[in-house]
């Protein structure tokens, strides 16, 4: 673990963490506790978090809430390790409480229309050989496994094809592998924001792409946002966790400070 924010003491966190009475741990889901994979379905945690996330959930100490790009859908397939998490989908569109109640929170009518468009547009992306991912609020281009030399002009392609749709309604935005146009109004910093709102002494959000940067920047004065990545980037993040040891060390720690053992 590596500190990036000179305010912030670890030490000093974590005893504050074993002191709180509420507490707060969101966590991304591909790139952060698994590694990408081209088949998402098969994207499985590193070895040994889900042990240790399991041993959290279990203690009740902490309030474990899952924020990923993915719809809610396809996040369940990979969430089995974790029944009963509370999740959210589609960076914040969709919500599954830990009681499995749901919600949708519906775009307006423009950003729908603009979806419909991209996707009506989309046939030469297919022919290169993406991925297409159409949720709620968004659609996303995926070229993660193509050949290097096909990226560039899948991403060239998806900019051409959906650029033109982005403004009030939707923006168009890079991510690890992928570009996606999504409806504005929501995203992980939103759910930060909502989260919080409902009761932490102590929290933490861990990351790894750039869409997780809205959590960083409303994690900030609230609690601690962590980026792990295996390479350290440009981040709003307070810490950097190199994936898997340093990410098994954080939630280590974590479940040390929430039972009670002192390190």
């Amino acid at each position: 673990m590596r500190v990036l924010n000179p305010q912030i003491d670890l030490d000093a966190y974590f005893a504050a963490l074993a002191r709180a009475s509420e507490r707060v741990l969101l966590l991304d889901y591909d790139g952060t506790l698994a590694p990408f994979h081209v088949q998402p379905e098969r994207a499985v945690p590193y070895p040994g978090v889900a042990g240790l996330l399991s041993q959290i959930m279990r203690s009740r100490a902490s309030r474990v809430v899952i924020v990923s790009g993915r719809a809610l859908e396809d996040l369940r397939r990979v969430l089995g390790f974790l029944r009963g998490a509370e999740a959210w989908g589609t960076h914040g569109w969709q919500h599954r409480a830990a009681d499995g109640a749901r919600t949708d929170f519906a775009p307006g009518g423009e950003a729908l229309a603009g979806l419909e468009l991209a996707a009506a547009r989309s046939a030469p992306l297919l022919a290169l050989g993406v991925r297409l991912e159409r949720k709620n609020a968004a659609i996303a281009a995926h070229w993660r496994g193509l050949v290097a030399s096909t990226a560039p002009e899948a991403q060239s392609c998806a900019r051409d094809l959906w650029g033109d749709l982005a403004g009030d309604a939707l923006e168009l935005l890079d991510f690890d592998g992928g570009v996606e146009l999504r409806a504005r109004g929501r995203d992980k910093g939103d759910v930060v924001r909502e989260v919080l709102a409902g009761g932490a002494d102590a929290a933490a959000y861990l990351g790894d792409d750039i869409t997780d940067e809205d959590a960083f920047a409303a994690m900030r004065g609230r609690g601690l946002g962590a980026l792990v990545s295996p390479r350290l980037r440009a981040t709003r993040a307070d810490l950097w966790l190199s994936p898997p040891r340093g990410l098994l060390e954080f939630l280590e720690r974590w479940l040390d400070a929430t039972a009670g053992r002192a390190r």
